[in-house]
C-alpha cells in the first residue's frame, strides 16, 4: 500500500508499505479516510519539532473506519466510524495509573514518536477509538484539535465570571476559544496576524480580537474592568510570547502553556510572584475530552463548519504543504483525503 513519509525536514516521499497485519488481541485495524494538518505537522516539516525523529509518517488528527477487530475487543466493531485518540500510553505506567495517560512516561504519539495516519490502513489499540454514528469523517478528524483546547481550558480552571486572554489565533487558539466560550467567560484574542484576527472576529464571533502593542496592558485593563485577565492561555509556541505572558495575569491568575517551544522561557520572578500567579502546562488531552467533544458536536453546540478551509489528497499534499506555511494562504485547518 502507498503511504506518504517525511524523510527529513521539507522532504516528503511516496513509499510502498506491506499490507497491514491483522489486529492482535486488543487492537483494531482501521481504514484512514481523513487526516487533519496541524502545527505539529508543520513544525516537523520545518525540522522544529523536538519530539519528531525522521523518517516519519505524519498524521495524528484522524477520521477512520474500523475494518477488523482483534480478540477481546468490545468497544468497537467493523464499520464503525471513529476519531482516534493518538496518544498511545502504557496503561501500567505511573502517569496512566494516576489518570494522566496524556503525559505517560512511555508515551508514543502517532505521527510524532511513531508512524501516524498518512497511510491507508494500520492497527492500533482499540481503546484509542471513539465512535460516532452521526459525525462525518472530517468532523471526526477535527476532534483531536478541539480536544487540545478542551484540555487546556480544563487545566486553567476557568470560571464563568472570569476573563481569558488567548494568545495565538491559530487552530489551537481557536480550539481553546470554543471551550472558553462554553465556560461562559469573557474572551480576548491576541494575535499579530491581521487575517487571523479578522477570522476570529468575522467567523468565530469574537468581540475583542486585538494586536500586540506598547499599550497592551492598558487595553487589557480596560477590557477586564480594571484588572488583567484571570487566565492567559498561550497557544503560540513562541518563547518570546510565552515569556511575556508572566506579566499579563490578574492577582490569583493562571498562565497556561498549550503551545510548545524548544527554546528557553524567561521571566523576572517578582513579576509573577506579585500576583501569586500559577503556571500550568497542558499536554495533549484525556479520553474524556474526546467523549465530551463528540457529544457537543452531535448536539450542535460546536459548529465545525468554519474550521476546514483547505482540502487536498494525499498524493497532492507534498506540493500543497509549503503553501500552508504562508499566512496569506489563510489556512485554518487543511484536511487530507486518503484514497
Amino acid at each position: 500500500m502507498q503511504a506518504l513519509r517525511l524523510e527529513s525536514p521539507q522532504q516528503f516521499a511516496q513509499i510502498d508499505l506491506p499490507d497491514a497485519a491483522p489486529p492482535r488481541p486488543g487492537e483494531a485495524l482501521v481504514r484512514v479516510h481523513r487526516v487533519g494538518i496541524c502545527g505539529t505537522d508543520i513544525s516537523a516539516y520545518l525540522g522544529k519539532m523536538p519530539f519528531v525523529t525522521y523518517p516519519r509518517i505524519l498524521g495524528h488528527e484522524l477520521g477512520v473506519e474500523v475494518v477488523e477487530v482483534g480478540e477481546g475487543v468490545t468497544n468497537v466493531r467493523a464499520g464503525d466510524r471513529c476519531s482516534v485518540e493518538p496518544y498511545i500510553n502504557d496503561p501500567g505506567s505511573y502517569a496512566s495509573r494516576r489518570g494522566r495517560p496524556n503525559c505517560c512516561e512511555n508515551l508514543q504519539v502517532l505521527g510524532v514518536h511513531c508512524d501516524g495516519g498518512m497511510r491507508p490502513y494500520f492497527p492500533l489499540p482499540a481503546r484509542k477509538l471513539h465512535v460516532s454514528a452521526k459525525l462525518s469523517l472530517e468532523q471526526l478528524a477535527l476532534v483531536e484539535t478541539l480536544a487540545i483546547g478542551c484540555h487546556a481550558v480544563a487545566r486553567s480552571g476557568l470560571a464563568a465570571d472570569e476573563s481569558c486572554l488567548i494568545i495565538g489565533a491559530g487552530p489551537i487558539g481557536l480550539a481553546t476559544l470554543e471551550f472558553v466560550r462554553l465556560a461562559g467567560a469573557k474572551i480576548i484574542v491576541l494575535d499579530k496576524s491581521a487575517s487571523r484576527l479578522d477570522f476570529a472576529r468575522r467567523v468565530m464571533r469574537v468581540e475583542h480580537a486585538i494586536e500586540p502593542s506598547d499599550q497592551l496592558e492598558v487595553q487589557l485593563l480596560e477590557l477586564c474592568d480594571g484588572h488583567l485577565p484571570d487566565v492567559v492561555i498561550d497557544a503560540t509556541g513562541s518563547s518570546q510570547s510565552m515569556s511575556a505572558g508572566f506579566g499579563l495575569v490578574a492577582p490569583g491568575g493562571r498562565l497556561v502553556y498549550v503551545g510548545l517551544t524548544a527554546d528557553e522561557v524567561h521571566f523576572r520572578h517578582p513579576t509573577f510572584h506579585r500576583p501569586e500567579g500559577t503556571l500550568l502546562c497542558s499536554r495533549n488531552a484525556l479520553p474524556g475530552d474526546f467523549t465530551r467533544i463528540i457529544g457537543l458536536i452531535e448536539a450542535g453546540q460546536i459548529d465545525t463548519q468554519p474550521w476546514i478551509t483547505h482540502r487536498t489528497s494525499l498524493a497532492e499534499l507534498p506540493g500543497a504543504f509549503p503553501s500552508y506555511l504562508r499566512p496569506e494562504t489563510g489556512v485554518v485547518k487543511a484536511m487530507v483525503e486518503v484514497p
